[in-house]
C-alpha cells in the first residue's frame, strides 16, 4: 500500500518524538505544556478517548465514506481545520506559511491568530483569502476596527472572536524561559537555540520571528520591555455583549466566537447573532481546573445545534479523535498542537503530512464503522 506520507512518522507520537529534538527547549515546552499542573490539558484528551464507537459491520445499504464536511457555505475535503496558535515562527520558522499553504492545499480552513507571526495580507495571499482570523479583541475601538478592515480588504469571510482570555494564564515553564509579558532573552534560551542548529539555520532564512500584524501599530524602536508592555496594554480587557455587538454590526462575513466553555456562555452566544462557536478551553492553557471541551460539547450540542454552527478545539489530536468528537454532536473540529507537531518535526513539509496522515487516520475510522459521512457518526457512539 502506498502512504502519502514519511512513513517514518506515522502516528504523532513519532511526531512529537522528533519535533522535541529539532526545537529548542523553550519553543517546544511552549508548544507542549498547558497551565499550572497540565491537567485540563491532559483531561481534555483522555476523556475525549472515553468515547467509543460501534461498528455496524452487516449494513448492507453502505456505499463508501466521504469526508467532505460543508461549513458556512464552503465544502471542505475533511471535518477538521488549524487552529489559531501564538509565536508560530518562534516554535518553528516559517511555521504559519507553512500551515497555511498545506491548509489550502488540501482545501481545509487555516486560521489565523492576531498574535502568530505572519501577518493577515500575507496568509490570505497564501490562501486567496480563503483563511479565518482569530481576534484578540483590543483594548481601542480605533486598532480594533483597522484591524477589521484589513481582514475585509484581504477577502477573510470567517472572523473568530476569542474569548477565553481575560487573563493571561499561569504557565511556570513559560515564566521560567523568559516566554511570559514582557517576553526576556538569557542565556539558557540562547544555548538552548545554538543547541538545534536546524532551526537557528531556519531563523536565519527566515528571520527573528516578530508579531507581524501588530507591526503596523508599534514603535519601530520598541524594545523587549516595551514590546511586553505593548501588548500586555493592548490586549487588556475582557468580552462584553457592547463589545460583540459592536463587531457584529461591522462585521459583514460569518462571526464565530471561539473559546465558549458553558452552556451559560453558548445562550448567550446565540443571542449576540453569532454564526459559530468553538467550544473550547485554549488547549488548557487558561483554565486548569475547567472541564474538559468533550464534556461541554456533549452538554450543549443537542440544545444548540439548530440555532449555531457548533466547532470544537483542544483535546481533539488524531483522526480517531476527530471522530469521537464528531460522534458526540461536534460539526467540525480544529487542531493546533498536532500541526505544529509536525512542522517542528518536518519542516516545510510537516504541513502536507500532517494533513493527508490525518485524512487517512479519519477516513480508515468511517470504513471501519461502516458510516458514510461525519454527520452520520452521532449514529455509532455508544451512547
Amino acid at each position: 500500500m502506498a502512504f502519502p506520507f514519511d512513513t517514518r512518522y506515522a502516528s504523532l507520537e513519532l511526531l512529537i518524538e522528533r519535533a522535541k529534538k529539532r526545537m529548542p527547549r523553550f519553543a517546544f515546552e511552549y508548544l507542549d505544556g498547558g497551565c499550572n499542573e497540565n491537567i485540563n490539558r491532559d483531561r481534555n484528551t483522555s476523556e475525549l478517548r472515553e468515547v467509543l464507537l460501534r461498528p455496524q459491520y452487516l449494513n448492507n445499504n453502505y456505499a463508501e465514506a466521504n469526508m467532505e464536511t460543508e461549513l458556512f457555505g464552503v465544502k471542505y475535503s475533511a471535518p477538521f481545520g488549524i487552529s489559531p496558535v501564538g509565536l508560530q515562527g518562534l516554535m518553528w520558522p516559517n511555521a504559519p506559511e507553512i500551515l497555511a499553504k498545506a491548509a489550502f492545499k488540501h482545501n481545509i480552513p487555516f486560521i489565523l491568530s492576531t498574535v502568530t507571526t505572519s501577518s493577515i495580507e500575507r496568509i490570505a495571499e497564501l490562501t486567496e483569502g480563503k483563511a479565518w482570523y482569530q481576534l484578540y479583541h483590543p483594548r481601542e475601538e480605533w486598532l480594533r476596527d483597522d484591524i477589521l478592515d484589513r481582514c475585509e480588504a484581504s477577502g477573510y469571510d470567517v472572523l473568530c472572536v476569542l474569548s477565553d482570555v481575560p487573563t493571561f494564564g499561569y504557565r511556570a515553564k513559560e515564566i521560567r524561559n523568559g516566554l511570559a509579558m514582557p517576553p526576556q532573552i538569557n542565556f539558557r534560551n540562547v544555548s538552548q537555540a545554538l543547541a538545534r542548529p536546524e532551526w537557528c539555520l531556519e531563523i536565519l532564512k527566515h528571520g527573528v520571528p516578530s508579531f507581524k500584524t501588530m507591526e503596523k501599530y508599534m514603535d519601530k524602536n520598541m524594545g523587549v520591555k516595551q514590546l511586553g508592555q505593548f501588548m500586555n496594554s493592548t490586549f487588556s480587557g475582557r468580552l462584553n455583549s457592547d463589545r460583540i455587538k459592536a463587531i457584529r454590526d461591522k462585521w459583514k462575513g460569518k462571526l464565530v466566537i471561539k473559546g465558549v466553555a458553558s452552556d451559560e456562555d453558548a445562550a448567550e452566544a446565540v443571542r449576540l447573532g453569532f454564526d459559530g462557536m468553538i467550544i473550547s478551553n485554549h488547549g488548557g492553557r487558561q483554565l486548569d481546573a475547567g472541564e474538559s471541551t468533550i464534556a461541554v460539547v456533549k452538554e450543549i450540542s443537542e440544545k444548540y445545534k439548530d440555532q449555531i454552527k457548533i466547532m470544537m478545539d483542544s483535546g481533539v489530536r488524531t483522526g480517531p479523535d476527530v471522530a469521537r468528537a464528531l460522534s458526540c454532536g461536534a460539526e467540525f473540529t480544529f487542531m493546533g498542537r498536532t500541526f505544529m507537531y509536525a512542522v517542528g518535526a518536518l519542516g516545510e513539509k510537516g504541513g502536507d503530512h500532517i494533513i493527508e496522515m490525518l485524512k487517512m487516520q479519519f477516513r480508515q475510522v468511517l470504513e471501519q464503522v461502516c458510516c458514510e459521512k461525519p454527520e452520520d457518526l452521532q449514529n455509532f457512539r455508544v451512547k
